[in-house]
């Protein structure tokens, strides 16, 4: 509820390293670029912001980089693209349900592509270029994308809420979902760099969670 993001050390006992200051409600989402130089944020204010250390680092009055108004409800998907350091992927909430491209370079959005659901969560495929996006109402499904065309490729069905996160295994070809359900649900959507996905896959396995 104080809406500011603090970059902890945990190696040292001085562990606060910096503070970012920005958002008006509260933050959802952040994701730190592969080179870990740029911040991503997401709130409940409907902005994203991208923050960079050396401004941080260098006390500047204004500490992000971007500030970026284009979605018009809660920003809480953010996904850093792992073949393009520019490239940005963050979805809307209910009410905005879009999926939008950043080069996080110039601040432009590049394209926007209306789900008609709110993107939950989003992971790239880290062999192929593909995107993964998760959804909530209606249907609770995963989705996967060609980029840059944004062809729907496969509708994945099997959770009964939300889908709030997703994770990619460390050979690809697996993800594995988690949701509100209380289930993780593990799925060969991205299967072999060299087969084309024809159809929708299974989940090969869903764990319920113990309480």
């Amino acid at each position: 509820m104080d809406v500011r993001i603090i970059n902890n050390d945990v190696r040292v006992r001085s562990h606060i390293v910096e503070t970012y200051n920005g958002h008006h409600q509260e933050v959802c989402e952040l994701k730190w670029s592969d080179s870990g130089q740029q911040l991503a944020s997401g709130g409940d204010d409907n902005l994203l912001r991208i923050w960079d250390r050396s401004m941080a680092s260098a006390n500047a009055s204004t500490q992000y980089l971007h500030r970026l108004e284009d979605h018009t409800t809660e920003v809480k998907a953010l996904a850093w693209c792992p073949f393009q350091a520019n490239l940005l992927a963050s979805g809307g909430g209910g009410g905005d349900s879009c999926i939008k491209f950043w080069n996080t370079h110039t601040g432009s959005c590049l394209n926007s592509v209306d789900t008609g659901s709110q993107v939950c969560a989003l992971l790239w495929n880290k062999n192929e270029r593909e995107l993964l996006s998760s959804y909530g109402f209606t249907q609770n499904q995963l989705t996967q994308w060609k980029y840059p065309s944004m062809v729907k490729m496969a509708e994945l069905t099997g959770h009964t809420s939300r889908v709030l996160f997703m994770v990619q295994s460390p050979d690809g070809c697996t993800v594995a979902s988690a949701a509100g359900d209380e289930t993780l649900r593990f799925w060969n959507v991205f299967g072999s760099p060299d087969v084309a996905v024809k159809a929708a896959p299974e989940p090969f396995a869903h764990l319920n969670c113990i309480r």
